[in-house]
């Protein structure tokens, strides 16, 4: 199978969901640093006219409109992590409020008069505003990225795999054919060459005759000599004739083997290569299904079945692997005595897939296949 599956796409389906995963991040957060400092920026400050009055300290207005701002972004609580810093320039911080252990409880009241006074010295100052903002691993955002990619490039995998496998049936179809076609021709020739070998005995039965009837004319001398010489030769010459296409015909067949031994080695890579391809799929039944085990004579079943067929089967095993209450039954299939009870499950329509839960190896799923291969499949559980 391999044959037909690009080495080169898999290593680039491999690297690249990593790759776009950190430039994603990398991305997101640079436009989120400018969005979000844009809009704090904007709204932080709040109404001046409670500054300048006195009716709320600046201090006080700035950490709360900077904290509803922050509880109503929904990015925050899925994997975004903001730090906020406001000060003057004085580098006198005003956001977030720092805790003095000293000045327990509610703060002193103060006038109006003089809240305002300090507000607009604070104004006056100049504020700056420090957001540092980062985007945690392993949380929900990062992983939706992270996660897409991955699937994007799974997709791209089974693209190319069911295109490899068409190809490799088609090929494997026009060499059937190309063989039963020079089997035929074998047989052709090789029937003609059981012709050339009957007319040569003949024709030497016929030259054995001509010599008797020449050494009888001899003593008769009712047929002239010369006559019974020209007949002679030509019964040569048609003996030799049918040695040299009998030789030909040995050559034609000889080519023909030759040429039928060259397609059956290639039947036997492809052989090969339909082993690996069955070998990579079962490393990927265990990567993908933890709580699975699948059977050797499930994963050669799923390898024979068409692509949609493979993609319901594997719905099935996905079910299986996940929450196997969600998978509709349809009979159970008694083996024999102290046998562990098989399920059966249809997909398609026409699909058949066999399980069981062993106290050994918990869910086992034990064959895959058609209704064709149902008698088959039976008998497989049957012997187990």
């Amino acid at each position: 199978m391999m044959k037909y599956f690009p080495f080169k796409i898999l290593i680039i389906c491999i690297l690249l969901p990593p790759v776009l995963y950190i430039l994603s991040i990398q991305t997101l957060e640079g436009h989120l640093q400018k969005r979000y400092a844009q809009e704090i920026e904007d709204s932080y400050i709040g109404d001046t006219a409670d500054l300048f009055q006195g009716r709320v300290a600046v201090q006080d207005a700035i950490g709360r409109n900077i904290d509803q701002y922050l509880h109503s972004r929904r990015l925050l609580t899925m994997g975004v992590k903001a730090k906020v810093t406001v000060t003057t320039k004085k580098n006198t911080l005003l956001y977030p409020a720092m805790y003095d252990p000293e000045n327990k409880g509610e703060p002193p009241a103060a006038s109006s008069n003089l809240i305002a006074q300090e507000n607009f010295r604070l104004l006056n100052e100049g504020l700056l505003i420090d957001l540092d903002l980062s985007i945690e691993h392993n949380r929900l955002l990062s992983n939706v990225i992270l996660g897409s990619y991955i699937f994007l490039s799974i997709v791209v995998l089974f693209l190319f795999y069911r295109a490899g496998g068409r190809k490799m049936v088609s090929e494997e179809q026009a060499r059937e054919v190309e063989i039963k076609r020079l089997t035929a021709l074998e047989e052709k020739h090789a029937s003609r060459m059981k012709t050339l070998d009957q007319e040569r005995e003949h024709l030497s039965t016929e030259i054995a005759q001509v010599k008797k009837r020449l050494a009888v004319e001899k003593e008769k001398q009712s047929q002239s000599e010369d006559e019974i010489l020209e007949e002679m030769v030509s019964l040569e010459e048609q003996l030799q004739d049918n040695m040299a296409q009998q030789k030909e015909q040995q050559e034609e067949i000889e080519a023909l083997e030759a040429k039928i031994a060259q397609y059956e080695t290639g039947a036997k890579k492809s052989q090969t290569q339909r082993k690996k391809a069955a070998d990579m799929l079962q490393k990927r039944f265990k990567i993908l299904y933890k709580n699975l085990a699948v059977h050797d004579r499930a994963v050669k079943g799923f390898s024979g079945l068409t692509a949609d067929l493979q993609l319901k089967a594997e719905e099935v095993i996905h079910q299986l692997n996940d929450d196997p209450s969600l998978v509709t039954i349809k009979r159970k299939v008694f083996g024999r005595k102290n046998r562990e009870t098989v399920l059966e499950v249809i997909f398609a329509y026409k699909g058949r897939l066999y399980f069981r839960n062993s106290k050994a190896q918990g869910l086992e799923v034990l064959s895959i296949g058609t209704k064709h291969t149902q008698g088959k499949d039976l008998g497989f559980l049957d012997n187990l």
